[in-house]
């Protein structure tokens, strides 16, 4: 039988930081791979409400890895509040721990599967912030978009990717809805939400690098056109036109023949 050991007053549970305190994989980013393991933990219930966290020491010593990545781990769940820190005490599972918070982790955008789940995610919200921009845009909204637009030209020009010039076009047109809702959606997904971000392996595999920006950058011209026509039917259209073939675009790289 499982035993329990009391703490401070609460239950902590040694199988579960058995299962915390084993060797971390190689990792790009050690401080995410800590924060997962251990949200993995509360979201399992192995790590129980209230329920302490092994110490700095101990994950230290046990994952390998250094005392900042193990602070900024907790901080890090600190601030999703999966966790609370006590003076003196130490870390403890929040009341309400096992509610974990929506993220995307750009480290888990290795895939190009992945990017195409991401795409589809963006279908379901981006189509309707294109058609409420339509209808509420300001004339100071579309000169965002259109800003947006121009900056994006430029950096083809330049013969850069365009990733930042591309989120800042997606974010304008979320800041024209009016609506800080969709604003704070995309900053919380942030730039890899861009595909050419997240993947190295570019479309340049099947095309011209510069030829893919202008395909892309033409979908954009139309997306802007709608919203500044007003026309929130061919807003949404055009965006979802966007969006679906970017996920075709990626789709086709999926295929082995794609390859050759």
């Amino acid at each position: 039988m499982m035993t329990i050991q009391q703490r401070n007053g609460v239950l902590s549970s040694p199988t579960a930081h058995a299962s915390i305190l084993r060797p971390l994989r190689a990792t790009r980013n050690l401080t995410a791979e800590v924060a997962e393991r251990l949200a993995h933990e509360i979201a399992s219930g192995r790590l129980a409400q209230g329920a302490r966290l092994p110490t700095e020491q101990a994950m230290i010593a046990a994952l390998g890895v250094s005392r900042t990545v193990v602070r900024e781990a907790v901080a890090a769940l600190r601030a999703e509040g999966l966790i609370v820190t006590r003076q003196g005490s130490g870390a403890f599972v929040a009341s309400d721990g096992r509610r974990r918070p929506f993220r995307i982790d750009p480290d888990g955008l290795q895939s190009l599967a992945d990017v195409v789940n991401l795409l589809e995610l963006r279908l379901a919200v981006e189509v309707e912030t294109a058609g409420l921009a339509a209808e509420r845009a300001s004339a100071k909204g579309l000169r965002g978009v259109a800003r947006a637009l121009e900056a994006i030209d430029r950096a083809i020009r330049q013969g850069r990717a365009a990733v930042d010039e591309d989120f800042a076009f997606h974010r304008a047109i979320a800041d024209a809805t009016g609506n800080a809702q969709f604003t704070r959606f995309l900053e919380y997904l942030g730039r890899f939400i861009i595909p050419r971000q997240s993947i190295r392996v570019e479309p340049s595999r099947t095309a011209d690098p510069r030829a893919y920006l202008e395909a892309v950058q033409r979908e954009h011209r139309a997306i802007y056109a709608a919203l500044a026509s007003g026309d929130a039917r061919a807003a949404r259209q055009a965006m979802r036109a966007h969006l679906v073939n970017g996920r075709k675009r990626y789709q086709r790289l999926m295929r082995p023949e794609s390859l050759s």
